[in-house]
Protein backbone atom coordinates (compact mmCIF):
# COMPACT_ATOMS: atom_id res chain seq x y z
CA UNK A 1 0.00 0.00 0.00
CA UNK A 2 1.02 3.81 -0.70
CA UNK A 3 1.18 5.50 2.40
CA UNK A 4 2.42 8.63 1.09
CA UNK A 5 -1.60 9.68 -0.23
CA UNK A 6 -3.12 8.46 3.08
CA UNK A 7 -3.71 10.90 5.82
CA UNK A 8 -4.42 10.10 9.55
CA UNK A 9 -6.09 12.18 12.08
CA UNK A 10 -4.27 11.13 15.51
CA UNK A 11 -6.26 12.78 19.11
CA UNK A 12 -4.15 11.81 22.32
CA UNK A 13 -3.93 14.04 24.95
CA UNK A 14 -1.07 12.27 26.31
CA UNK A 15 2.07 14.34 24.82
CA UNK A 16 4.25 11.44 24.94
CA UNK A 17 1.73 8.84 23.24
CA UNK A 18 1.29 11.46 20.82
CA UNK A 19 4.60 12.06 19.77
CA UNK A 20 5.71 8.13 19.80
CA UNK A 21 2.92 7.96 17.20
CA UNK A 22 2.92 10.70 14.33
CA UNK A 23 6.45 10.06 14.33
CA UNK A 24 5.97 6.83 13.56
CA UNK A 25 3.57 7.21 11.32
CA UNK A 26 4.94 9.64 10.00
CA UNK A 27 8.13 7.60 9.32
CA UNK A 28 6.49 4.90 7.46
CA UNK A 29 4.93 7.51 4.96
CA UNK A 30 1.82 8.43 6.41
CA UNK A 31 0.54 12.44 6.12
CA UNK A 32 -0.64 12.98 9.85
CA UNK A 33 -2.08 15.97 11.61
CA UNK A 34 -2.63 15.96 14.93
CA UNK A 35 -4.48 17.33 18.59
CA UNK A 36 -4.90 16.77 21.90
CA UNK A 37 -8.24 17.99 22.61
CA UNK A 38 -11.77 16.32 21.51
CA UNK A 39 -13.41 19.34 20.47
CA UNK A 40 -10.86 20.12 18.01
CA UNK A 41 -10.47 16.42 16.70
CA UNK A 42 -14.27 16.44 15.98
CA UNK A 43 -13.71 19.72 13.86
CA UNK A 44 -10.90 18.56 11.98
CA UNK A 45 -12.75 15.01 11.38
CA UNK A 46 -16.07 16.92 10.32
CA UNK A 47 -14.17 19.55 8.29
CA UNK A 48 -11.31 17.13 6.22
CA UNK A 49 -10.92 13.98 4.96
CA UNK A 50 -8.75 11.58 6.64
CA UNK A 51 -8.34 7.97 5.48
CA UNK A 52 -7.58 6.86 9.31
CA UNK A 53 -8.62 8.54 12.85
CA UNK A 54 -7.22 7.23 16.44
CA UNK A 55 -8.89 8.37 18.83
CA UNK A 56 -7.89 8.33 22.58
CA UNK A 57 -11.02 7.45 24.60
CA UNK A 58 -10.34 9.39 27.71
CA UNK A 59 -9.67 13.41 25.90
CA UNK A 60 -10.59 16.90 27.31
CA UNK A 61 -13.79 18.63 25.49
CA UNK A 62 -15.45 15.35 23.49
CA UNK A 63 -13.82 12.30 24.82
CA UNK A 64 -13.47 9.74 21.82
CA UNK A 65 -16.37 7.27 22.49
CA UNK A 66 -18.47 10.82 21.88
CA UNK A 67 -16.58 11.94 18.83
CA UNK A 68 -17.22 8.24 16.86
CA UNK A 69 -20.55 8.53 17.50
CA UNK A 70 -20.26 11.79 16.31
CA UNK A 71 -18.41 11.00 13.20
CA UNK A 72 -20.79 8.16 12.48
CA UNK A 73 -24.01 9.94 12.67
CA UNK A 74 -22.43 12.67 9.68
CA UNK A 75 -21.87 9.59 7.63
CA UNK A 76 -18.20 9.64 8.03
CA UNK A 77 -16.73 6.64 6.45
CA UNK A 78 -13.02 6.69 7.58
CA UNK A 79 -11.55 4.02 9.38
CA UNK A 80 -11.70 4.77 13.47
CA UNK A 81 -9.12 3.11 15.72
CA UNK A 82 -9.78 3.92 19.42
CA UNK A 83 -6.84 3.98 22.37
CA UNK A 84 -7.91 3.24 25.71
CA UNK A 85 -5.86 2.44 29.31
CA UNK A 86 -9.00 0.21 30.31
CA UNK A 87 -9.33 -3.20 29.00
CA UNK A 88 -12.81 -4.07 29.57
CA UNK A 89 -15.05 -6.17 27.39
CA UNK A 90 -17.72 -3.27 28.02
CA UNK A 91 -15.62 -0.29 26.87
CA UNK A 92 -14.88 -2.52 23.85
CA UNK A 93 -18.69 -3.61 22.64
CA UNK A 94 -19.44 0.31 23.37
CA UNK A 95 -16.95 1.15 21.00
CA UNK A 96 -18.04 -0.58 18.41
CA UNK A 97 -21.32 -0.77 18.51
CA UNK A 98 -20.94 3.16 18.19
CA UNK A 99 -18.96 2.26 14.53
CA UNK A 100 -15.18 1.81 15.78
CA UNK A 101 -13.22 -0.33 14.04
CA UNK A 102 -10.39 -1.30 16.09
CA UNK A 103 -9.72 -1.20 19.67
CA UNK A 104 -6.06 -1.23 20.65
CA UNK A 105 -5.15 -1.29 24.82
CA UNK A 106 -2.27 0.90 25.73
CA UNK A 107 0.44 0.20 26.09
CA UNK A 108 0.98 -0.88 22.65
CA UNK A 109 3.64 -1.56 20.17
CA UNK A 110 4.08 1.12 17.70
CA UNK A 111 5.26 -1.78 15.29
CA UNK A 112 1.86 -2.87 15.74
CA UNK A 113 -0.33 0.20 15.36
CA UNK A 114 1.22 0.53 12.12
CA UNK A 115 0.51 -2.76 10.65
CA UNK A 116 -3.28 -2.57 11.95
CA UNK A 117 -3.35 1.18 10.51
CA UNK A 118 -2.39 -0.33 7.36
CA UNK A 119 -4.78 -2.83 7.21
CA UNK A 120 -8.12 -0.87 8.42
CA UNK A 121 -7.09 1.67 5.23
CA UNK A 122 -6.67 -0.87 3.23
CA UNK A 123 -10.01 -2.39 4.41
CA UNK A 124 -12.19 0.42 4.98
CA UNK A 125 -10.85 2.42 1.84
CA UNK A 126 -11.84 -0.58 -0.50
CA UNK A 127 -8.24 -0.87 -2.17
CA UNK A 128 -9.12 -5.12 -2.08
CA UNK A 129 -10.31 -4.79 -5.60
CA UNK A 130 -13.67 -6.66 -5.91
CA UNK A 131 -14.27 -8.76 -9.30
CA UNK A 132 -17.84 -8.67 -8.79
CA UNK A 133 -20.60 -6.27 -8.10
CA UNK A 134 -22.74 -8.22 -5.83
CA UNK A 135 -22.58 -11.10 -3.65
CA UNK A 136 -25.54 -13.12 -2.83
CA UNK A 137 -26.74 -16.23 -0.76
CA UNK A 138 -30.51 -16.97 0.51
CA UNK A 139 -31.99 -14.30 1.70
CA UNK A 140 -28.97 -11.93 1.76
CA UNK A 141 -27.06 -9.16 -0.57
CA UNK A 142 -24.26 -7.37 -1.01
CA UNK A 143 -23.72 -4.02 -3.55
CA UNK A 144 -20.50 -3.69 -3.17
CA UNK A 145 -19.93 -0.97 -5.01
CA UNK A 146 -22.60 1.21 -3.42
CA UNK A 147 -21.33 -0.54 -0.13
CA UNK A 148 -24.69 -1.23 0.87
CA UNK A 149 -26.42 -4.93 2.32
CA UNK A 150 -29.42 -6.14 1.94
CA UNK A 151 -30.84 -8.83 4.80
CA UNK A 152 -34.30 -10.21 5.23
CA UNK A 153 -36.17 -8.13 3.24
CA UNK A 154 -34.42 -4.79 4.27
CA UNK A 155 -31.04 -2.74 4.25
CA UNK A 156 -28.90 -3.39 7.11
CA UNK A 157 -27.64 -0.84 8.97
CA UNK A 158 -24.17 -1.79 9.31
CA UNK A 159 -20.46 -0.30 10.72
CA UNK A 160 -17.72 -0.85 7.88
CA UNK A 161 -16.18 -3.77 10.18
CA UNK A 162 -19.41 -5.69 10.46
CA UNK A 163 -19.81 -5.31 6.70
CA UNK A 164 -16.30 -6.10 5.97
CA UNK A 165 -16.83 -9.41 7.89
CA UNK A 166 -20.78 -9.65 6.55
CA UNK A 167 -19.20 -9.67 2.78
CA UNK A 168 -16.16 -12.31 3.36
CA UNK A 169 -18.99 -15.11 5.29
CA UNK A 170 -20.73 -14.43 1.51
CA UNK A 171 -18.15 -15.26 -0.43
CA UNK A 172 -17.28 -18.46 1.80
CA UNK A 173 -20.78 -19.89 2.20
CA UNK A 174 -20.63 -22.96 4.28
CA UNK A 175 -17.30 -22.89 5.15
CA UNK A 176 -15.57 -23.12 8.84
CA UNK A 177 -13.11 -20.44 10.29
CA UNK A 178 -11.41 -20.15 13.47
CA UNK A 179 -11.37 -16.63 14.84
CA UNK A 180 -7.50 -16.41 14.13
CA UNK A 181 -8.63 -17.03 10.35
CA UNK A 182 -11.50 -14.58 10.75
CA UNK A 183 -9.20 -11.78 12.19
CA UNK A 184 -6.65 -12.23 9.76
CA UNK A 185 -8.64 -12.19 6.37
CA UNK A 186 -11.00 -9.55 7.62
CA UNK A 187 -9.17 -7.21 9.56
CA UNK A 188 -5.69 -8.04 7.97
CA UNK A 189 -3.21 -9.04 10.81
CA UNK A 190 -3.25 -11.99 12.83
CA UNK A 191 -2.61 -12.81 16.67
CA UNK A 192 -4.54 -14.84 19.19
CA UNK A 193 -4.06 -11.72 21.71
CA UNK A 194 -7.13 -10.29 19.76
CA UNK A 195 -9.93 -12.78 19.24
CA UNK A 196 -12.16 -11.29 21.47
CA UNK A 197 -12.23 -8.78 18.81
CA UNK A 198 -14.28 -11.16 16.42
CA UNK A 199 -16.44 -12.56 18.98
CA UNK A 200 -17.48 -8.84 19.55
CA UNK A 201 -18.19 -8.10 15.82
CA UNK A 202 -19.88 -11.63 15.44
CA UNK A 203 -22.34 -10.61 18.37
CA UNK A 204 -23.08 -7.67 16.76
CA UNK A 205 -23.31 -8.84 13.49
CA UNK A 206 -26.03 -11.39 14.59
CA UNK A 207 -28.13 -9.04 16.38
CA UNK A 208 -28.18 -7.32 13.00
CA UNK A 209 -29.04 -10.28 10.72
CA UNK A 210 -30.36 -13.14 13.11
CA UNK A 211 -34.03 -12.99 13.26
CA UNK A 212 -33.68 -14.66 16.81
CA UNK A 213 -29.61 -13.52 17.72
CA UNK A 214 -29.32 -15.96 20.76
CA UNK A 215 -29.82 -18.98 18.60
CA UNK A 216 -28.29 -18.15 15.41
CA UNK A 217 -29.52 -19.60 12.02
CA UNK A 218 -26.98 -17.76 9.77
CA UNK A 219 -23.67 -17.59 11.47
CA UNK A 220 -23.35 -20.67 13.43
CA UNK A 221 -20.72 -21.34 15.71
CA UNK A 222 -18.55 -24.53 14.98
CA UNK A 223 -17.76 -25.89 18.51
CA UNK A 224 -13.72 -26.10 19.16
CA UNK A 225 -12.91 -24.87 15.70
CA UNK A 226 -14.94 -20.83 14.57
CA UNK A 227 -17.84 -20.07 12.58
CA UNK A 228 -19.67 -20.98 9.31
CA UNK A 229 -22.01 -18.72 7.42
CA UNK A 230 -25.14 -20.17 6.25
CA UNK A 231 -26.83 -17.50 3.59
CA UNK A 232 -30.08 -19.62 3.88
CA UNK A 233 -32.00 -21.26 7.51
CA UNK A 234 -32.27 -24.71 7.55
CA UNK A 235 -36.25 -23.58 7.85
CA UNK A 236 -36.28 -22.01 4.22
CA UNK A 237 -34.53 -25.56 2.79
CA UNK A 238 -36.65 -28.23 4.50
CA UNK A 239 -39.63 -25.76 2.81
CA UNK A 240 -38.42 -26.04 -0.59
Amino acid sequence: MDTSTKRVLVVEDDSNVREILVTHLKEIGFAVTETLDGNRGCDLALQDTYDLIILDVALPGKDGMEICRTLRSKGIRAAIMMLTTRGEEIDKVLGFELGADDYVTKPFSVREIAVRAKALIRRVSGEQVHEQKTLESGEFKIDLHAHEAFGRGKKLDLTSTEFDLLTFFLKNVGRTFSREQLLNYVWGYSSSAYEHTVNTHINRLRSKIEPDPAHPTHIQTVWGVGYKFIGQSDDNLSAQ
